[in-house]
């Protein structure tokens, strides 16, 4: 869809589309008479939506009106829109995405994310969360960091480790990099959930634990994740050099899974 008109067409063809699926029963309405077919009417959505019913026709028509953020996600709730729906009807308007949830992802990544993990045999891998917790990780990860398996999964977060974890700063040698480095992707990756992250226990733990983190966090310094080598100094294994990706599952982006891959300079 490359014009606004066509985009605006789209939008009202998909409201439509949803508002026809609906059953009036699950919003509250009576059941549809016998000679009504079901779905709601559009004057049953613009009431439970907060809007006039002549606005709401006009939008299914793809007349040349702005909505507000506000007025979809009204209308989302009210059609029962999956969070994908939703997005679809954000971008179609021309909003930015709905931010990742931060709450309520749980501490064990899903069991294909795991699975995933546990296929990258080898290669240390781990996923987190959008606050950071480490949710998943193979026995490739456990060999580079064992302390993951075993530290209290309140604490299993990779910002608290990696700051108040002595095993993690002798793992690193250019931990005083490396740490900042983190906490400033962390920033660029909340956005404007930074004020939900930062109310968090483990950054309230942080901030009053570790005086590196502080700092740290007072500098206000943001940088976007790029794919990069990484040098570990193992206590058994010696040092390793490791190339540093990310990815994200389509169907979870709000679960980051981070992958060591050996570098061309790797023993």
């Amino acid at each position: 869809m490359n014009t606004a008109a066509e985009r605006r067409r789209e939008l009202g063809s998909f409201l439509r589309a949803r508002r026809a699926a609906l059953d009036p029963v699950s919003v509250g309405l009576p059941p549809p008479g016998p000679r009504r077919r079901g779905g709601l009417r559009r004057e049953e959505v613009a009431t439970l939506s907060g809007v006039s019913a002549t606005w709401y026709t006009w939008l299914e028509q793809g007349r040349d009106i702005q909505p507000s953020r506000q007025v979809l996600d009204a209308l989302a709730r009210t059609l029962h829109l999956t969070s994908a729906e939703h997005a679809y009807v954000l971008s179609l308007a021309g909003y930015a995405p709905l931010p990742a949830a931060t709450a309520g992802a749980g501490r064990t990544a899903p069991g294909h994310v795991r699975r995933l993990l546990d296929a990258l045999a080898g290669f240390p891998a781990y996923a987190i969360a959008p606050d950071w917790t480490i949710t998943g990780w193979n026995t490739a990860y456990a060999a580079l960091y064992p302390n993951v398996a075993t530290v209290d999964p309140g604490e299993r977060n990779l910002l608290w480790l990696v700051f108040t974890d002595p095993y993690v700063r002798d793992l690193l040698p250019d931990w005083e990099t490396t740490s900042r480095r983190f906490l400033a992707e962390f920033r660029a990756e909340a956005g404007p959930r930074l004020g939900d992250l930062a109310r968090t226990p483990v950054i309230q733990r942080l901030l009053a634990a570790s005086e590196g983190f502080r700092a740290a966090w007072q500098d206000h310094h943001i940088e976007g994740f790029t794919s990069r080598e990484r040098l570990f100094h193992h206590p058994t294994a010696g040092v390793l050099r490791y190339e540093h990706h990310r990815l994200a599952p389509a169907d979870h982006p709000d679960l980051h899974v981070v992958i060591y891959t050996p570098s061309s300079a790797h023993p």
